[in-house]
């Protein structure tokens, strides 16, 4: 029987004949079994660890110096252990390496590790581990050179003893919530070659001393809150061969001493602030092979220069403000493998030099080239055909037919060259490209069919063709493409049936083909697709019946809408009714048939009962069993809420004159910020004149504290689904860490088995639903505010998603408006608290939000995740530019939103849906990209939507200058 630490020793201290054997035991034995006895270990890893071998040194992830046999190493990666780690292994006085990474193991870091004088390497990384890292593990370090807790879940701030150990070599902490400023003494540890700090909470500014390490070789700050300048003293770091100070918020220009590193061959300062001109001194770095300086301010042209980079492999600008052309001197650029672009002010003739290059990956999207595409002849190209994965050329002004030699690039797992100019047929040569998994050829004019040959793109996931001139059939071929996930045909002219096929690719999530001219019956086969979260028919031609099963048994109105002849229930139009013959049943079953002979009035008479005559019966037994349910059910809430209304009364001031109270009877108050004290009592809550709104999760009062405080508290309607007071307060301990200028501050929360309230900050300015749809004696929402708005958004959801936390159900009247018109999100993970996050209770909690839940949030085989915020947040965006809601119900209609924007984008009549309360009033340089960027956002498909984070930064590009706004408050 396994059993745990002290108890084990207490055996060996009492049972005399455990004593006896304790000679066979050394301390190394000893401490191994103990840490064994602590642990779960399902795939049997230690089973090789036997106390009655004293000699552990053969033992699976144990090995020893073969001149004392004592344990030095503990090697014990992926084992999938759980459990903690037991101070037993204290006992190995040997020890030099402890690598327990990639377990499930939990707990807190160990102190007393630190007692091990001869550790010199401890690798905890990829665990479940929390709390401080402590401080006493590095004030007598011993020989330790090596440490990695990175992927735990651990915080606090880095202890001040980390800068006294000065044998460290590496330190790797990233990817866990360490908060707090980088402490300036790290910066006397110049023995330290590696240091990864990446994807915490780490803020403030780069302390100055980052120059005395002598010996960092490789840095890593990324994905955190830093800001200020980048350290100017950088290239005194000679030794640093890789920098990372990406998706931060550091500003100003790049500090010219970096050029000095002649050894460093990555440079990544992507996701920033950063402004000026790409520094030509860039070109002299010859080692440099990886330079990312995407997602920034950046302006003026490409470096000349940049093609001295010989050994340059990537290079990424991607998303900045730069202008001009691609400079021809990145031919020079003989090692380069990925090119991106996209996303600038680059403009000119499209550069078909660049398909020379041999490149793996090259992206042109955002910008404004034009001209024709011309591929460089096969013979003298080969290596460049093969070598092409990733050729994104969307979003640009280019046209013409596209060349049939895209087939020859048979490497090709991504082609886009959507929201172009394309003209002419989509070349059967796509179907060579067996490797593609995603082909988007949409909203360019290309017409014909479709080639039947694009069945030959066997690993196709995603093929989007919408917004194009294309005729004829959907070809049946598209059955081969077994592993598509997102079909996309809609816009276009496509014409016939439905294909059966379609029903064949098992693997289909997202189907969209609408608007077009289709015809038929649905295939019934179609109700077999079990991941099927999206399928759009409207504005079509199609008749009959729809299926019954799977999918379509929920199927929006907005997916079937405009089909004149489809019937059903979803479109509130019944089938024609096919009336089934009478069943006769015979009262005396034993007789095969009425015997003739016997006279008519001693005859049983047949009873004839028609199927509709059943159903009727059995309908109106299951009414009377419904209204005895429903009359105990009304019984027992009248009873109980008699019960859970008693808390309320004990509202009062000695309640709340602390900042957590508890009583077995009344429940549990917390207050994360100052104390509450409810003078007015309980009554107040109930006040129907206090109520500010009611949503999905319960009914929102407004109130008075005792100090004069305005808060909103939240009583939450979903009791009954809630988990355990310890999930509860789990979660409303997590929110309430949660602080940002735009996010609603959660102060505190009360908590009984029947009724759960959360205290809010109070925001007076109302919703921002209340601001564009009611109210119409308020004064309308300036550009200027919306704009504003739209940014404080989008700040508030990159700041949620930075600490992985999703909202789950954004909509507009979960924005409020402060007294300064600045938006504050609220609302934001409250449905962590149903259980599992099951999708059924989340719809029916959030269905107010229809409209802005994306679609794969219906599939239970999708995984929901950040992406379906951004979905609901260019929903949101386009709410906010064109004064409607996402889906408007008329009397023979149903508008949506972003097809009706996307539309009016096609037909250059994107300024007709701009809120027509604005009157003109607004920068159309600012309204447009908006309104390009919301459409991007609110993508069918998951992968095309940006991060929050670089949803900010390009908001932060589209806002013009003062001068711009000045000229637009003058004309209000």
């Amino acid at each position: 029987m396994l059993v745990k630490f002290p108890f084990f020793v207490v055996l060996l201290l009492i049972i005399p004949s455990v004593v006896l054997c304790l000679d066979a035991f050394n301390d190394d034995v000893l401490g191994l079994i103990v840490f064994k006895a602590g642990v779960k270990d399902p795939d049997a890893k230690l089973v090789s660890w036997n106390e009655s071998d004293d000699k552990p040194c053969k033992w699976n992830g144990v090995k020893c110096d073969p001149t004392t046999n004592r344990v030095t190493e503990i090697t014990l990666d992926g084992f999938s252990l759980s459990g903690q780690i037991s101070r037993s292994l204290l006992r190995l006085q040997f020890l030099q390496k402890i690598s327990l990474s990639n377990n499930n193991l939990s707990g807190t870091v160990n102190p007393e590790f630190a007692h091990l004088w001869n550790l010199q390497s401890i690798d905890l990384s990829g665990n479940n581990l929390s709390g401080f890292i402590p401080n006493e593990l590095f004030q007598q370090c011993g020989s330790l050179k090596s440490v990695s807790f990175a992927n735990n879940v651990l915080s606090g701030e880095l202890p001040d003893s980390l800068s006294s150990c000065m044998t460290l070599q590496s330190v790797n902490f990233s990817s866990n919530r360490i908060s707090g400023k980088l402490p300036k003494k790290i910066w006397s540890l110049n023995g330290l070659q590696s240091l990864d700090l990446s994807n915490n909470l780490l803020g403030g500014q780069i302390p100055l001393g980052f120059g005395e390490m002598y010996s960092l070789k490789v840095i890593s700050l990324g994905k955190n809150a830093f800001s200020g300048l980048l350290p100017e003293d950088i290239g005194s770091c000679l030794q640093l061969q890789s920098v990372n100070f990406g998706e931060n918020s550091f500003s100003g220009v790049i500090p010219e001493s970096l050029q000095k590193l002649n050894m460093c061959t990555s440079v990544i300062l992507n996701g920033n602030l950063l402004s000026g001109e790409v520094p030509d001194w860039f070109g002299h770095m010859e080692s440099l092979e990886n330079l990312d300086l995407s997602v920034n301010k950046f302006f003026g042209r490409i470096p000349f220069t940049l093609g001295n980079m010989r050994s340059l492999k990537e290079l990424n600008l991607s998303s900045n403000g730069i202008t001009g052309g691609l400079p021809q001197s990145l031919m020079n650029c003989d090692n380069l493998l990925s090119l991106d672009v996209s996303f600038n002010l680059l403009k000119g003739k499209m550069p078909n030099w660049i398909f020379e290059l041999g490149l793996q990956k090259f992206s042109l999207s955002g910008n404004k080239f034009k001209g024709i595409i011309d591929f460089p002849p096969l013979r003298t190209n080969a290596l460049s055909y093969e070598r092409l994965q990733f050729l994104d050329l969307s979003s640009n002004v280019l046209s013409g037919v596209v060349p049939s030699e895209i087939g020859a690039f048979r490497g090709l797992q991504l082609l886009n060259m959507s929201s172009n100019s394309f003209t002419g047929s989509i070349p059967r040569s796509v179907g060579d490209l067996n490797l593609a998994q995603v082909i988007d050829l949409s909203y360019n004019m290309f017409n014909e069919s479709i080639p039947s040959e694009i069945g030959g793109a066997l690993a196709l996931r995603e093929l989007r063709l919408e917004g194009n001139r294309l005729s004829g059939h959907i070809p049946a071929q598209i059955e081969n493409c077994s592993f598509l996930t997102a079909l996309i045909l809609s816009e276009n002219n496509l014409t016939g049936p439905i294909p059966p096929t379609i029903a064949k690719l098992v693997n289909l999530e997202i189907a969209d083909l609408s608007h077009n001219n289709l015809s038929g019956n649905l295939p019934k086969e179609l109700t077999g697709l079990s991941h099927l979260a999206a399928f759009n028919i409207s504005n079509n031609n199609l008749e009959g019946e729809l299926p019954a099963g799977g999918f379509f048994d929920n199927i929006p109105l907005t997916s079937v809408f405009n089909n004149p002849s489809l019937c059903g229930s979803v479109v509130n139009q019944s089938c024609p009714a096919v009336h089934p013959k009478p069943i006769v049943l015979n009262p005396n079953p034993s007789t095969d048939s009425e015997d003739d002979s016997f006279p008519p009035n001693t005859r049983h008479k047949k009873l004839v009962l028609s199927v509709s005559a059943l159903i009727a019966i059995g309908a109106a037994a299951f009414i009377f069993l419904g209204v005895v349910i429903i009359s105990l059910l009304n019984l027992h809430v009248r009873n109980s809420s008699h019960r859970s209304a008693a808390p309320l009364e004990f509202f009062g001031k000695d309640e709340f004159s602390h900042s957590q109270t508890s009583d077995s009877q009344y429940g549990k108050l917390v207050m994360f910020s100052g104390e509450a004290d409810f003078g007015t009592g309980a009554h107040a809550l109930l006040n129907k004149d206090s109520e500010l709104g009611r949503g999905g999760f319960g009914v929102v009062y407004h109130t008075v504290l005792g100090d004069g405080r305005s808060v909103a508290i939240k009583k939450l309607n979903i009791s009954s689904l809630i988990k355990s007071q310890e999930e509860f307060e789990r979660e409303m301990k997590k929110l309430g860490k949660v602080r940002h200028h735009n996010l609603v501050t959660l102060e505190g929360y009360y908590w009984t088995p029947s009724l759960q309230l959360l205290i809010n900050e109070y925001v007076p300015g109302g919703s921002l639903f209340k601001h564009l749809h009611e109210e119409p004696s308020r004064t309308p929402l300036s550009w200027h505010q919306r704009f504003n708005i739209i940014v404080g958004v989008a700040k508030g959801l990159a700041h949620l998603h930075q600490i992985d936390i999703i909202h789950y159900n954004l909509k507009s009247s979960n924005i409020l408006i402060d007294s300064s018109d600045e938006a504050k999100v609220g609302d934001f993970g409250l449905a962590r608290l149903l259980p599992m996050l099951d999708r059924y209770i989340l719809s029916s909690k959030i269905q107010s939000a229809l409209g802005y839940m994306a679609p794969e949030f219906a599939c239970k085989t999708v995984k929901i995740t950040e992406k379906c915020d951004v979905y609901g947040f260019g929903i949101l965006v386009l709410e906010v530019v064109t004064g409607r809601k996402p889906v408007e119900y008329m009397e023979d209609d149903v508008v949506v939103l972003a097809e009706m924007v996307r539309g009016a984008l096609e037909e250059g009549k994107s300024e007709d849906c701009i809120d027509q309360r604005l009157h003109g009033n607004f920068i159309a340089e600012e309204v447009i990209p908006v309104i390009k960027l919301g459409l991007i956002c609110a993508s069918q498909v998951p992968s095309n939507r940006p991060e929050m984070a670089e949803v900010v930064n390009i908001l932060e590009l589209i806002q013009c200058p003062s001068e711009g706004r000045d000229e637009e408050i003058e004309q209000v």
